[in-house]
């Protein structure tokens, strides 16, 4: 039981130590570039969006004030 314990910890540890090796190679750095690069054109994509979505909103509010500030002019030309 405990050289089975002993047995599975170095095998854990020989593939984490190749995990490593693996994981900083040439090959997977250039992959976590290309994924990174995604991501920031994703980013890019999504800050237009949100540009473009705020003015509309800015736009939207602007006509919504100029809507009310008629409302009150009206309401006060007739309860005059």
């Amino acid at each position: 039981m405990k050289l089975k314990g002993i047995g599975l910890f170095a095998l854990g540890t020989l593939f984490g130590l190749e995990g490593i090796k693996l994981l900083s190679s040439k090959d997977a750095k250039k992959i976590y570039a290309h994924c990174t690069a995604g991501v920031l054109r994703a980013k890019d994509a999504v800050l237009d969006q949100v540009t473009t979505l705020q003015e509309n909103c800015s736009d939207i509010y602007e006509e919504a004030k100029e809507i009310n500030e008629d409302r009150s002019g009206k309401e006060d030309d007739t309860k005059e």
